[in-house]
């Protein structure tokens, strides 16, 4: 087990999800599954109570806990993209099935975990500050899913 690894609760769909992240990301997998010993609050005894899973490379675990907590914008994954065809794979993947768009680049898949789909061009731009900054923070304010030829159209003026 990793040192540091993020935990994402669930209702009771963690494993679904996380097959859903490995089959949409690079770097992705499913690994172990654990299976409740003892009824609890969320599950009864031999339910999937957690599944291990990586996203991009950053290890997960999957807690099936019932639906006690929601998700919330509050946590996110944050997805850096090169170019607009892999925003629209990862966009489309998350939205189309079952999922939601919202402002800036930000979507929520279908169990409620908060995404942000975002380019290097936008990334790059904010980090060098000033009006370049300016210029690429206004146009993605106006986007839902962020479209990159805008993006270099605002830094170019």
């Amino acid at each position: 087990m990793h040192k540091n690894t993020i935990c994402v609760w669930y209702d009771t769909q963690a494993e679904e999800a996380a097959h859903f992240y490995a089959a949409t990301f690079p770097d992705s997998h499913v690994g172990m599954v654990h299976r409740s010993p003892l009824d609890n609050p969320g599950n009864k005894a031999g339910d999937v109570l957690m599944v291990e899973f990586s996203v991009c490379g950053i290890p997960c675990i999957g807690l099936n806990g019932g639906p006690a907590f929601s998700q919330t914008e509050a946590f996110s994954f944050q997805i850096a993209t090169d170019d607009q065809e892999e925003t629209d794979r990862y966009w489309n993947a998350i939205v189309g099935n079952g999922g939601a768009e919202s402002a800036c680049g930000w979507c929520k898949d279908k169990w409620g975990v908060n995404w942000q789909i975002t380019p290097r061009v936008l990334t790059d731009a904010m980090a060098q500050g000033g009006e370049t900054a300016k210029r690429a923070f206004g146009a993605m304010m106006t986007m839902h899913k962020i479209d990159v030829a805008a993006i270099e159209a605002a830094l170019r003026g």
